[in-house]
Parts: C-alpha cells; structure tokens; sequence
C-alpha cells in the first residue's frame, strides 16, 4: 500500500485533514487540482471554534501573521450606499478586535468565548500559510497540479487513478483511505454517485476582488471589516490594500458582460486608483449531500456542503469536518478505533451542516428584509433613519450566532456515552456554556494561566477532578491500544464549571462521557466511544496493531 491516506483537494479543508492525520501520526498524500494555491478569496474569517481547533496542530501564530493585525476590529457598517463619506452611514455593530477578545476571556473567564479569538484572513493569505506548515512536516506529500480521474474500493483498500491537470503524467494509488476534499464539483462525490439536496442557484452575484492603497477613500477613519449598502458589500481583506465587492449582478446585464471596473466605481460612488486581480460571476447554493462517503471514501468541505456566506459557515464547517473525520480515520488506522467508528462521522457532521445551513438561510432572509426596506432616493433623510431603526431592531445574529460557531453538539451520535440527563435549550444566537456529553468542552484558564483545552491529549483525555482511581480506565485503555491522558486539575472554579468530576474528552474536544465515578466497566465505555460496541463482528484487538 502507497500510503494510509490519499487526500483529493488542497484547499483550506484538506490541508487541515493532512494536518490532523499527521497530528495523529498519520501519512497523508495530498493532491490539488490546481498548480497553485488560490487566487480568488473565497473567505475572510476563521471563526472562534475553527482557530481553537488549528491551534491542536500548533499552526495559530502562523496564521496570525499572514491575517489581519490582531489590534484591528471587526465591525460591520451598514450604510445608504457607496463608500465613506459618499453615503449616510446608517448603523455600526462594533465588534471587538482579537486582542481585546483575549483579554475579555481572561477577565470573565466564564467559560463563554473561545480558546482562541476569530481571525480575520482571507482565502488567498490562509492557504499558503496551510501550506508552509504542510511543506515542514515529513508525514505529509503534497502534490499540487494533480487531480482524481477514477477510484475503486474493496474490503481492504482504494486504488485511485490520479493524473497531472495538464496531462502529461497518470499514476495510480493504492491507499487504506480516500478522502474527497475536492470541492462543489467533487470527483470523489460524483465517484459515489451521491447527489446534493437543497435549493440550487439562491442568487446571482458578482465579485470584484482588488489591490488599492487608497485608504483616504476606503478607510479614512480607521479600519472596518464589511461595508454594506443595500447594492452589496466590500469586504476589507487585509486592512491595508486587498479588498473585494460582492455585488448582485446588474438587471438586463448578462454576467459575462459586466464592466468590473465600472461596477467597482459605480457602487463605491467616487473615483479612487485600484488594480483588478481578480473578477467574475458567481451563484451561490444551499445544499448538503445525501451522504458522506461509504467504504474506505469519505467527504469533507463543500463536497458535502455548500452554503450562503451568510455567517461565514462555509469554510469553518469544513473544519470541523476534517477534524472529526481526522482523528476517525487515525484511529481506524491505528486499530483502535472501531467498525462503526467512520459511520458516526456523517452521523455526527451531517446534522451540523444541516443546521448551519438553516442558520445561513435565516441570515439572508435578514439582509433581504434589510434590501426591501431600503428607501428609493439617496436624499430621503427620514426614510433612511426608518431604516436604520430597521437594522438596529433586525440585529447582526450573522456575525453573532455563539451556539450555531461554538455551541453545537453530536446529540444522539452513536459513539457518545449519555448520562441520563436531559440535553440543555439550545439557542443558535448564544452559547452556554455545558459538559452534557456530545458538547464541546468549554474554554477555561486555570489558576497557573494555562487554558484548560492546552493540557488536553492529541488523543483521549481523562479530566479527573476528585482525585479517583483512574487505573481501571487506563488498563482499558492499554488493552485497546487507545492513547489516553489523564489530567488530574484542582482548580476549584473550574471544577465546579465541569458539572461531574470525572470528564472523558475525545481528540476534538468534545465530551465524550460524564460522571461522578468511572463506570463498573471501563472496556464499556472505552468501546462505545470508539466504535466498537455496535460492531459485534470481531473482538477488540489486543495492542498489536502496526503504526501507519
């Protein structure tokens, strides 16, 4: 066998699911389509969620440096139109910049924010960033210019048919995985002969993304993030000279004709020096697949999922797809991680991106009431007052939605060991903080500064907060090949924020099981969470897998 796992996309998504797996000790092949990293921005914001869980791969500060300034805020600016001081500005959700979110969790440390802040970094920045790292690390071959032709599995593996984008080379490559990371026309997806559901084509936009550093024109009183007017909006990549505008495309214009440099002017309502990099069409869709993969192929990122950038859910949906389906494949390879250990990976997403999509859709339908409420006149003062009483009374749940970025859980997943409890409210617009198992662990500084999430293991980590014997959990654990961490914390704030003393975390830092003392059978336990209880086809192995 070539290689334990052949990745088919080197966008944002597979270059984290080669990340995990080489976090896990996984070999990974990648190959990408495209001979180099993106040219189009695509996305400007790795939420909360996302950041806290690159930082396991320890590739934050990097990506930090390639992003926006951390002293830099986040606010969104509605306005009557064009770009500041042509228009009437109508209503600003302020929103913290990195930094100050820092010393906001370290000050309430209530369990609320995230490990680690948003990070404002477009597309274009965040993935040669991805793959600097990619490029250091000995577990991973990144191929770029290649792409899948074919693939065929059977019980034991995959051979996949790969070719150079410009056809001068054909290989084929017998791996134990195939991972499709390939985008909205995935191959892989098309392979499996599994469709999307959802509604197709929800608009018709067109994006103009620049270089300028005409800031006396774009941000003449500091920095801001979006700009919007009820003809679209411009999107501030890097604070300093890369921007892009999304726009609808102009009625009785065919996309194909549209004037990108008088589209930008138009819109922007003055004239200022810019340099095009990069403009065309797009159509946006709703959709998630009928299925996430079956066999030795799974799928990851928009080849399973395509949303509204409403939310920003797109991209950092993906991330937790390759995490998940990560330390899954991981511990398949490793022996011990179950039959049905895969299956829960679309048990476990596939409800997520569901309700993300139902939270992108909720979001457009507040910026279309915003659009039909716009008056018709620019100089109509009163009607656009109405209108930002409109906006202020609508709110910003798009760049506010704690519970749908931080708060999800894998309710009902088959590899999640319930206590019993009722699941807690959930709201899409906040986050409380929970142990319920299934949730995300919250994030928590200790007495000695550390945050809680940093002494977790890259495996399973026991928090032991009562001082129990742990010994019949780690014998399980050893007979099974499973790498468990104890960590016993006596930080009595924190403690108390756990809920039970005893907390069984997963590599994703979702809880996995709760509960006042350890169960009468640990190897129990231990099977259910790693996809051995359902399968009654094979003992659990001793520890005498092989290392991929």
């Amino acid at each position: 066998m070539d290689v334990p796992v052949l990745i088919a996309g080197g966008g944002p998504v597979g270059m984290i699911l080669s990340l995990e797996l080489a976090h896990q000790g996984v070999r990974s092949i990648l190959i990408e389509r495209n001979p180099t990293t993106t040219r189009h921005p695509k996305m400007d914001l790795t939420n909360g969620r996302s950041m806290e869980l690159l930082a396991r791969l320890g590739v934050v500060d990097i990506l930090r440096a390639a992003g926006v300034p951390s002293g830099n805020c986040f606010d969104i600016v509605r306005v009557s139109h064009g770009l500041p001081g042509v228009g009437k500005e109508l209503f600003r959700f302020a929103y913290p910049s990195p930094d100050e979110v820092r010393r906001m969790s370290r000050e309430t440390n209530d369990g609320t924010l995230t490990r680690e802040p948003p990070l404002r970094i477009s597309q274009i920045l965040l993935e040669p960033a991805l793959l600097e790292v990619i490029g250091q690390n000995p577990l991973i071959d990144a191929r770029f210019g290649w792409t899948v032709q074919s693939f065929e599995q059977d019980e034991d593996s995959v051979r996949v048919a790969i070719s150079e984008t410009d056809g001068t080379a054909t290989e084929t490559i017998e791996c134990a995985y195939l991972a499709g990371c390939d985008g909205g026309g995935s191959n892989v997806r098309r392979g499996l002969g599994i469709k999307y559901e959802g509604d197709f084509a929800v608009g018709s936009f067109y994006m103009v993304h620049f270089r300028s550093d005409a800031l006396d024109a774009l941000q003449p009183d500091g920095p801001w993030w979006h700009w919007l007017t009820n003809a679209g909006g411009m999107v501030a990549q890097n604070d300093r000279d890369l921007w892009t505008l999304h726009t609808p495309v102009p009625e009785g214009i065919a996309p194909e004709s549209v004037d990108p440099r008088a589209l930008l002017r138009n819109w922007a309502g003055r004239d200022f020096d810019f340099e095009i990099l990069v403009a065309n069409p797009w159509t946006p869709h709703m959709v998630v697949a009928e299925r996430y993969g079956e066999g030795r192929v799974w799928m990851a990122g928009d080849s399973v999922h395509q949303f509204m950038p409403t939310g920003g859910y797109g991209m950092n949906t993906g991330v937790g797809d390759a995490v998940d389906l990560g330390w899954k494949l991981a511990a398949v390879i490793h022996g011990w991680g179950g039959p049905a250990l895969l299956r829960s990976y679309e048990e476990e997403r596939r409800p997520i991106a569901i309700q993300n999509r139902a939270a992108s859709r909720r979001h457009l339908d507040v910026n279309i009431a915003i659009w039909s409420a716009s008056p018709a006149t620019t100089d109509d003062d009163k009607a656009w007052d109405h209108m930002a009483e409109e906006i202020e009374r609508l709110g910003n749940a798009e760049n506010e939605s704690w519970g749908i970025e931080h708060g999800y859980r894998y309710a009902g997943s088959p590899i999640i060991a319930p206590d019993g409890t009722p699941e807690p409210p959930f709201d899409p617009d906040s986050y409380r903080p929970t142990t319920w198992p299934g949730a995300r662990l919250p994030h928590y500084y200790l007495e000695d500064g550390n945050a809680l999430h940093d002494i977790l293991g890259p495996g399973f980590t026991l928090i032991n907060c009562r001082g129990a014997d742990t010994g019949p959990l780690e014998d399980a654990a050893a007979q099974m090949g499973l790498p468990l961490k104890i960590v016993g914390l006596h930080d009595p704030k924190v403690c108390a924020a756990m809920e039970r003393p005893l907390l069984l975390v997963r590599p994703d830092q979702h809880v996995a099981w709760r509960g006042t003392e350890l169960p009468a059978d640990c190897l129990a336990l231990l099977r259910r969470v790693t996809g051995w209880q359902s399968a009654l086809e094979r003992e659990i192995p001793e520890r005498s897998h092989a290392r991929a």
